[in-house]
């Protein structure tokens, strides 16, 4: 299951990495009786690091002169195995920005541009590494299961909502996303939303395009000294904020917590209250117990007659049969929805809404977040922490999984850094430290999340045969769950 070898590492030179068996199974391409056709690590290469190719399998080790101090001042790269034997699967069209990222650590990278079948998402993940996906893969308990060596996730979206983050967190799989990523993208669309609402524009588009004219002024408003108000006021929502107010609009916000005003919006006590006074409401919360339905009749009856509501966060937070009812009643003037309760798994004629033909109604598919710049953002963010947690055991930014980071260990030979995922039960900890007692620990951090917990420990003056012994006897351990150890 995931990056640990299934058996000790066997015992190498003190300067080679040491490949996990369980990503052997296709090595890369050797002359016989090198490491690499053998099964062993390949050793550091003795070109000079100024000449030599960073070629998977091959570590460059540059030395720098060492100070009056003593030790080396170079950090150390970890590689914790031959990279070219790391299998990754993108699907959905993930941006290209990730795709080279990872190419170049010498992974193998497999993309596809859609989402897979159940049966054929199961069949291809049993022998990889790494999955990345976006918001139309599911990544259910069944199809963790048959990831065997699965050790990481990558979600290129906001929303970890299609991973089954608890199950995969007991398997010791972190999942990471991009929460931030889209931010501008999403801001720029419900400030274009809020202009083609107070106009009618997208009515006059659809008359137009049937050959109707229908030049009227009756209900179109300039968006200038007009009330916006925000619910949730976290990196989107306060974005917006900056650009409504330079558009002269007067802007105001309701967040579960007390926050700090960008430029002169106002946060109220009460979402009820910024339904009263706002011209336009817009939605930019989390999809939590508390914010399903958050949007009903009741909460429509108390916005002002004729205003507009905006949605760009989940698709649950409104309910759209009753959302429908008011703009056909009238008393909300227009409404721009781009999330749904449900959502087609693919391009093509599949949607189906109580808001089809809505007046003054905008529904685009899910396409806040769908600029280039967000997804290319998106793939360098997410790509990134899967380099590191593949790497470097860097948990940082996870969602599921405990948060644990060092510094960089010291460019020596005989330093290794031991990853541990285990089960968060008393005594472990206690358990750790008699094993290492004899060792020289540089450093180590170790943080928990739930019932996972995640230890980092880097030991310095170690032995191949103190390696294989230390990994030996953490991943026997009864709460071990995976035991990695970087070199």
């Amino acid at each position: 299951m995931s990056f640990a070898p299934s058996s000790p590492p066997s015992s190498t030179p003190s300067t080679a990495r040491v490949m996990p068996t369980n990503v052997m199974n296709t090595p890369t391409a050797a002359p016989q009786g090198t490491a690499a056709s053998t099964g062993a690590a390949a050793p550091p290469s003795t070109t000079s690091a100024a000449n030599a190719p960073n070629t998977p399998g091959t570590e460059i080790r540059g030395r720098e002169r060492q100070g009056s101090f003593g030790g080396s001042t170079r950090a150390k790269i970890l590689k914790p195995f031959n990279t070219a034997n790391i299998k990754i699967l993108l699907l959905e069209n993930v941006n290209e920005t990730a795709v080279r990222a990872l190419r170049d650590q010498g992974y193998q990278v497999e993309t596809h541009a859609k989402a897979l079948a159940e049966d054929v998402l199961i069949e291809k993940i049993k022998d990889v590494h790494c999955v990345g996906i976006r918001s139309k893969t599911k990544l259910t308990k069944k199809v963790l299961d048959a990831a065997e060596k699965l050790g990481v996730i990558g979600c290129f979206c906001i929303g970890t909502n299609q991973v089954d983050l608890e199950h995969a967190a007991s398997k010791g799989i972190a999942v990471f996303n991009s929460p931030f990523s889209n931010s501008r993208s999403v801001a720029e669309l419900v400030i274009a939303e809020i202009v083609l609402l107070s106009r009618q524009l997208g009515d006059r588009n659809i008359e137009m395009h049937q050959g109707i004219w229908s030049k009227v002024s009756a209900n179109c408003y300039e968006i200038r000294g007009k009330t916006l108000g925000i619910v949730g006021y976290g990196h989107i929502g306060s974005q917006l904020s900056v650009l409504a107010e330079s558009m002269g609009m007067r802007v105001y916000f309701h967040d579960v917590v007390p926050l700090m005003p960008l430029g002169t919006s106002k946060q109220v006590g009460s979402l009820d209250e910024l339904l009263e006074i706002s011209d336009f409401i817009t939605l930019h919360v989390p999809e939590t117990e508390d914010t399903k339905n958050m949007i009903g009749e009741r909460e429509l009856n108390k916005m002002k007659q004729g205003s507009f509501l905006i949605n760009a966060s989940r698709g649950t937070i409104v309910q759209i049969p009753a959302l429908a009812k008011a703009l056909r009643s009238g008393h909300i003037g227009g409404a721009a929805v781009d999330v749904f309760p449900k959502e087609p798994a693919a391009n093509g004629k599949f949607f189906d809404s109580e808001l089809i033909g809505c007046p003054n109604t905008l529904l685009t598919p899910h396409i806040g977040g769908s600029t280039e710049e967000a997804q290319s953002m998106i793939g360098v963010e997410v790509s990134q922490a899967l380099i590191k947690f593949i790497n470097n055991g860097t948990s940082i930014g996870a969602v599921n999984f405990p948060e644990v980071d060092l510094r960089a260990i010291r460019d020596e030979e005989n330093s290794i850094r031991l990853c541990y995922t285990h089960a968060n039960v008393p005594g472990v900890l206690l358990r750790i430290t008699n094993i290492l007692s004899d060792h020289n620990v540089d450093k180590q951090f170790s943080d928990s999340k739930g019932k996972i917990a995640y230890l980092m420990a880097d030991i310095s003056d170690v032995t191949p045969e103190q390696i294989q012994d230390i990994y030996r006897r953490v991943s026997e351990t009864p709460t071990n769950i995976v035991t990695r150890v970087l070199y």
